[in-house]
Formats: C-alpha cells, structure tokens, sequence
C-alpha cells in the first residue's frame, strides 16, 4: 500500500513554480527544485514525475489564473467597461515597473524560452494569449454598445491591439522602462481609440 503523502501539494507546487520563475527552465536542476521544496528526489517523481512535468504542471496552472484573473477583473455592466480595461492596463504598467518585478511573468519567460521547442508550452502560450485577448474583446465589445467606442470600431482587432500594448509594457518593464513611460504608452492608446462621433472635438 503506497503511504499517503505527508507535504501539502499545492506549498510545494508554489515553490516549484517561483524556482522556475526566478531562475527559468533551463537553469534550475532538481537540486534546486528538492532545496526550494524540502523534498527529496523520489518524492518529487513520485508525486509530480520529471521537471518537464513539473515544469508543465505549475505553467498550465498559472496560465489558467492569468487567464481567469483578467477576466474576474474586467467583469461588470457595459458602461465602465472602458474605463475598467485602461485602469487594468495602468496597474500592469506599474507592476511591470516595479524593480521587484524585473523576472517578468511566468508566461513570458517560459514561452520565450521553450515555445520553440516544446510544443506543448507554445499550444498552452498560445490558448493563454487568446484566452487574455477574447476578455479584452468582450469589454471593448461593452464599451462599443454603451457608446464609448465608435460604432464602425472593431472590438477583435482593438483587442489584439491591447494584447501587444500589454506585453510590450512587460517586456520593456522588465528592461527597466520608468512607470510614468509605460503609464504614457496606456494613456496614448486610448486616447486614439475609435472615438463616438459625439464625442469628437
């Protein structure tokens, strides 16, 4: 009978998925994942299989919460919708500036680094990205009935569009941009969303 486990999955998982975060794929060993665990190497198999497993296992979860996280935070009535999608994108300039946050995202890092190779990784990059770019979609399509957006203005195209913008400011966040230029790059962007007729000088 095998003997249940005495480690609480998910602590163990958070520490896997911080060593991969902190130093990449590539450059962590299982030393380093048994140090940042306190388990030894046949637990970690037995529980979780390989570090490509492991490594899978804490990328897929943290591209469901991101996913999930946006949308939670774009939630609500069409009017607003708007105003909720820039405030949203002004908070991910300034965590992208934060000194503390200089590792990036998981996602990020992980696609940059495996997604040429591990077909997996760009599959579940790829989904994560549409899944970001479908909740930005769904509140500009908010936006458009309330009237704070054109009425010829495209929602999927717009939405594409503020993927780039918001990867573009983790990127060059992570290079070491101040907030007050990456707060400008959100700003700018919406000042040049498709205007109501109404609402133009």
């Amino acid at each position: 009978m095998a003997r249940p486990r005495t480690f609480d999955e998910a602590q163990v998982l958070r520490a896997v998925r911080d060593q991969f975060w902190n130093k990449g794929y590539a450059a962590t060993s299982m030393d380093d994942l048994m140090q940042a665990t306190g388990l030894g190497k046949g637990s970690l198999y037995g529980a979780f299989g390989d570090k490509h497993q492991l490594f899978l296992k804490v990328f897929d979860a943290y591209c469901v919460s991101s996913v999930e996280s946006v949308r939670k935070t774009l939630e609500g009535p069409d009017a607003g919708a708007l105003e909720r999608l820039r405030q949203y994108l002004l908070g991910v300039a300034t965590a992208s500036a934060a000194p503390s946050n200089r590792r990036g995202c998981l996602l990020g890092r992980g696609t940059a680094e495996l997604a040429a190779q591990d077909a997996h990784v760009a599959d579940r990059a790829l989904e994560t990205f549409q899944g970001l770019e479908a909740a930005f979609v769904h509140c500009l399509e908010q936006a458009r009935a309330h009237g704070d957006l054109a009425a010829q203005a495209d929602p999927r195209k717009l939405g594409a569009m503020l993927l780039a913008v918001m990867r573009g400011l983790e990127a060059v966040g992570k290079a070491g941009m101040d907030e007050a230029s990456l707060r400008g790059m959100v700003e700018t962007t919406f000042e040049n969303l498709p205007a109501p007729a109404k609402r133009r000088r």
